[in-house]
């Protein structure tokens, strides 16, 4: 009998964690490295052509044009409260455990790269992609989750003689969703590559330093799962918690183990559906959330803020939280499902409220570890959010999984 999916990922990342303990950081990069940065490449193959086809399907098969509408604000006002009470979260446990407080952790000679802040125009301005090939060409996630929807609207608006086209795009998706999970076959051989070159690399020392930083977003996030998401789960979709746990526990495990939400997005999608999200609001919220659905990074940024701020000797007073949660709130929206991207997206939060950059150096060495901590959740958000929008519009099991979905 073939073992399932998730538990030979659990093995890779178990022996992963035992074989990258025992050998030395140049075995590690050499050997272990590649095999975790081939199964990178092969989902961000997918990545692109899957949003795309999945978004435009998505946006176009929700016919009645006030529909549409309706269902994007609430999808996006199901992102924006909850990536703002994860930031919330992330400042206030961080205040109480005080990961920074104590630490003789040394900056000297610690460089980042600075960020610059784009005003608030520009960011919105940078939305809109100038030339969408281009766009999909660099892999500008925003960018084209905008042309997108544009383009699945007006084909919407076609009605009838738009029908073959949208039907290209539905089968795109299809096709592109069953090259994914041909893809996920060598995904415990990734797993593997993955943890044991970064056991390898930091081994279990670089934990201890800077153990209560991982302790804070641990907490933070959590809690945040269990007060946020349960209430969600219990109260608005109305579903077990069991039942909603066991659903989206191998698009988790993927976004945990290669610490990237892109990597899960075609299993996150069929967990949805299966968890009984229409197949219009699921292709069209769950691409979405991918790259605008942050809550565990926002909780992270909060976390390393407090942290940031402690180590150099700074209060944060209330503006700066307030300027710490709307930066959070951006910073989130505008952060790339690929690894490592929320690091970088730190120094946008910092730059705001004058906190050195040099602490984002002293992050950088456990960051792999708070990586998959806040991309799992990423993932875990985004399937909430499908599921409380499809409850909201009566839609909830309404549309069953279909066998090519499945596929």
């Amino acid at each position: 009998m073939l073992l399932s999916l998730p538990v030979q990922m659990c093995i890779g990342l178990v022996v992963g964690v035992i074989v990258g303990a025992f050998v030395s950081a140049d075995v590690g990069t050499t050997w272990f490295k590649p095999l975790g940065d081939l199964f990178i490449r092969l989902i961000r193959m997918v990545v692109v052509p899957l949003v795309f086809a999945t978004l435009v399907a998505g946006a176009a098969g929700i016919t009645d044009i006030s529909k549409l509408g309706r269902v994007a604000v609430k999808i996006l006002l199901c992102y924006l409260i909850t990536t703002a009470i994860a930031v919330a979260f992330g400042l206030g446990i961080a205040e109480i455990i005080n990961p920074g407080l104590g630490l003789d952790l040394s900056t000297s000679g610690a460089v980042a790269k600075v960020v610059k802040a784009p005003s608030i125009v520009e960011t919105f301005l940078n939305f809109v992609p100038i030339n969408p090939v281009e766009a999909m060409a660099k892999g500008s996630m925003l960018q084209i989750i905008v042309f997108a929807i544009f383009f699945g609207c007006c084909l919407a608006g076609l009605g009838e003689r738009g029908k073959p086209l949208l039907k290209i795009f539905e089968l795109t998706g299809d096709v592109m969703i069953r090259l994914t999970n041909v893809v996920m076959y060598y995904a415990p051989i990734g797993v593997f590559g993955l943890i044991s070159y970064t056991v390898s690399k930091h081994g279990l020392a670089v934990l201890l330093p800077l153990g209560k930083l991982i302790l804070a977003s641990f907490i933070a996030t959590a809690l945040f799962c269990i007060i946020v998401y349960g209430f969600l789960v219990k109260f608005v979709i109305r579903m077990p918690i069991k039942t909603f746990l066991k659903g989206i526990f191998e698009p988790w495990l993927v976004a945990f183990t290669t610490c990237s939400s892109a990597a899960a997005l075609a299993l996150n999608l069929r967990a949805s559906r299966q968890l009984g999200a229409s197949k219009a609001i699921a292709t069209f919220s769950i691409p979405l959330g991918n790259t605008i659905n942050m809550n565990g990074t926002a909780i992270y940024m909060g976390v390393c803020a407090v942290f940031a701020a402690e180590i150099f000797g700074m209060n944060l007073s209330p503006t700066d939280m307030v300027t710490i949660v709307l930066m959070g709130v951006m910073a989130a929206i505008g952060t790339a499902g690929v690894p490592g991207a929320g690091l970088i997206m730190t120094t946008l939060v910092f730059t705001q409220v004058g906190i050195p950059l040099e602490a984002v150096a002293l992050i950088a060495g456990i960051d792999r570890i708070l990586d998959m901590i806040r991309t799992s959740i990423n993932v875990v958000g985004d399937a909430a959010s499908a599921l409380v929008v499809s409850r909201l519009e009566g839609e909830l099991g309404t549309d069953p999984l279909s066998e090519d979905e499945m596929l």
